[in-house]
Order: structure tokens, then C-alpha cells, then sequence
């Protein structure tokens, strides 16, 4: 009778196959961090000048990273996105992104769950009219150009504003907004500051002013950002303004005769433009004309209804931007011949000399 071999376990082969087991664990795990240093934190590839990418609303993370590996800047979109889930970081917000040259792909998520979008920036300036704001929007880079702005009349109506008396509602100041915003949304926001901004200075107005509502004051503001670039000086126009008023006399004021001369106006001023009956010249009519003639800024509006006492009712320019200002016709009158003979014959000043 032939007997069987006992079978007996080798320790060796335990432990060899215990080692190998753990070095392909380790090798695995190496793989598997190798992978996600390559995902997760090397440079993407944007090129020095980075990558401009949209994300449209409603779109996800998962489509997003997706779309950019299509686009060749994403490798392992599912381990990112896996990232992004342990982050806690999945929502994203929409707009138009720029990838920096050297960033990673943390850096984009983010910048996406941040919503750090490209914005831009355009600047409307004080003096300007209506129609130049509205221009200078629908050239801003990246605005959306509508047909509710396609022309000055259209953009009035939507505004809610009768057209023909836009004019001046528009706050000049610099505006933020992201790729894909309307012309008329920006519109929208000037007309909103501009109504704001009159509404407060209007709350802190002086006493003693000749105006029957805050469009009226908007309207003298707009004159006197018009009369003068010093800073220093609108109130002191808004004080000669204000009491010419009170006074019923005119303002005989020379943006209002160009402003009623429109595309008449060669930038050539004559004395017959003075005589010319349009209804902004202050030198025919009485009182303030039926309509700013140009944004006025907040400085502007704020000098309309804080004008500065004195009793000056006349000024003249010196030719370096300032004024010299008069409490009387024959002291104005000097102040013109004075700086006439610094200016061309047909100078003039405003108040006009004599009146």
C-alpha cells in the first residue's frame, strides 16, 4: 500500500506572495498619485496668454470639463470633476472665464465654483449727451448690441422715458459688466444710478432755490458741467445761475445756444447763433431750457442745489479754463475788455457783455 505525501504549507511562498501583493498595492497607489499630481496640479495648457473659455447657463461641471478636454486643456476630466466633488466644489456659476498661464486645474475649479468671470469695463463721461453715452455702449467690448438700442428714440422708450427728454438721465461714471450683457441693460443701470444719485443730493439740497423739482436742478446741473472743467468753480456758476434766476433774468449761457444749434454747429459760435429762437437759448428765453443739455456728474448736481452765496452775477472766461466772476455790469464789462485783448475779436463771454 502506498501512502500519500502530506501536502505542508511553504512560509516562502506565503510571504512572497504577501510582498508582491503589497508592491503591486504600492505601485497602484504611486500610479494613482502620479495621476493625480498630472490632473490636478500641473499647468494646464493655455499658452502664455491664457485661455478664454464660456460657460452658458445651466451648464454643468461634468459638461464643462468635458468640453475642455476637447478642447485639448483638460486630460483626466473624471478625476478633476472627482476632485471638485470631494472639495465640495461642483457648483459652477456662467459667464466668459480666462484660464492665467500656469494655472492648474484646482485653480479652475476654483475660479468656476467662485465665479471669478471676465469682466469688462467702459466709461461714460461727464458732459457727454445722450446720444454719445449710448454709442459709447453699444461699442463696449463684448456688449450685446439690441434693437432696443439701435437708436436714441428706442432706447428712450426703453427706459420708460418720452422721447425727447432722455437727455441728461444717464450718470456718467465707470460701469462693470460681463461678456454677454445688453446695451440696454447698461443703460438701464446709468438711468437707475442717475435717478439715485439726483434723489440723494436732492434730499440735502439748499435753501432758496428757484427749482420746482429735482428734474429741474438736473437740468441746471447740466449747464453748469458744461460751463466750466474746474472743479472748484461749479458752484460758484451755480450761485450766478441761481440768482440770475431769482433775479428773472436770463442766463444767457453758451452750451445751451449749441446745444440748440445741434448738427448746425460748425464750432464756429456766431452772434447770430446768440439771436437764433431755438428753444435751449438762454440768450432769447426765459428761465432754463426744457432739458439738460449733457450728463451732468454727481459734483455737478451736488453745486445746483448747494450753490455758493456771494453776490456775483456775471462771469468771463480768462482763457486758462477758470472764470473771473462780477457782482455788476460795468466791473464784467471791464473783466471782458481785459481778457478780450487776450482772445479773438469775436470773444465772448457769458453772461453776455451788456446784458
Amino acid at each position: 500500500m502506498v501512502k500519500k505525501k502530506k501536502q505542508t504549507s511553504s512560509p516562502v511562498k506565503f510571504w512572497k506572495v504577501l510582498f508582491g501583493g503589497f508592491l503591486l498595492s504600492g505601485l497602484l497607489v504611486l500610479a494613482s498619485l502620479w495621476m493625480l499630481q498630472v490632473a490636478l496640479a500641473t499647468p494646464l495648457p493655455v499658452g502664455e496668454k491664457g485661455l478664454q473659455f464660456q460657460v452658458n447657463k445651466g451648464s454643468s461641471l461634468s459638461g464643462t470639463l468635458r468640453k475642455l478636454k476637447g478642447d485639448g486643456v483638460i486630460n483626466w476630466p473624471r478625476l478633476v470633476l472627482a476632485y471638485a466633488y470631494w472639495e465640495g466644489k461642483t457648483d459652477i456659476h456662467s459667464g466668459e472665464y480666462l484660464i492665467p498661464h500656469g494655472s492648474t486645474a484646482m485653480d479652475l475649479i476654483a475660479r468656476l465654483n467662485r465665479g471669478d468671470v471676465t469682466v469688462y469695463r467702459l466709461t461714460l463721461v461727464e458732459g457727454w449727451t445722450f446720444q454719445q453715452a449710448l454709442h459709447k455702449i453699444r461699442s463696449g467690448q463684448r456688449v450685446v448690441r439690441s434693437k432696443a438700442g439701435s437708436s436714441v428714440s428706442a432706447a428712450a422708450r426703453a427706459l420708460g422715458l418720452e422721447e425727447g427728454a432722455e437727455e441728461g438721465w444717464i450718470f456718467p461714471d465707470t460701469y462693470v459688466y460681463r461678456s454677454g450683457t445688453t446695451d440696454i441693460e447698461l443703460l438701464r443701470e446709468a438711468y437707475e444710478r442717475m435717478q439715485r444719485v439726483l434723489d440723494e443730493e436732492w434730499q440735502a439740497k439748499g435753501e432758496g432755490l428757484p427749482y420746482a423739482s429735482p428734474y429741474e436742478a438736473l437740468i441746471m446741473a447740466s449747464l453748469i458741467e458744461k460751463e466750466t472743467g474746474q472743479p472748484s468753480e461749479r458752484s460758484e456758476i451755480a450761485g450766478v445761475f441761481v440768482r440770475r434766476l431769482n433775479k428773472g433774468m436770463r442766463l444767457q449761457t453758451d452750451p445751451t445756444v449749441i446745444y440748440g444749434l445741434g448738427e448746425d454747429y460748425d464750432g464756429n459760435l456766431t452772434r447770430a447763433h446768440l439771436r437764433a429762437p431755438t428753444p435751449y437759448n438762454t440768450y432769447v428765453i426765459n428761465g432754463l431750457p426744457p432739458t439738460p443739455i449733457a450728463l451732468p456728474g454727481r459734483a455737478a448736481i451736488r453745486a445746483a442745489l448747494n450753490p455758493k452765496p456771494g453776490k456775483s452775477l456775471y462771469f468771463v472766461g480768462k482763457g486758462d479754463g477758470s472764470h473771473h466772476f462780477s457782482a455788476t455790469l460795468t466791473e464784467h464789462n471791464r473783466a471782458v475788455r481785459e481778457y478780450q485783448l487776450k482772445r479773438r475779436a469775436d470773444y465772448r463771454s457769458s453772461p453776455v457783455k451788456g446784458n
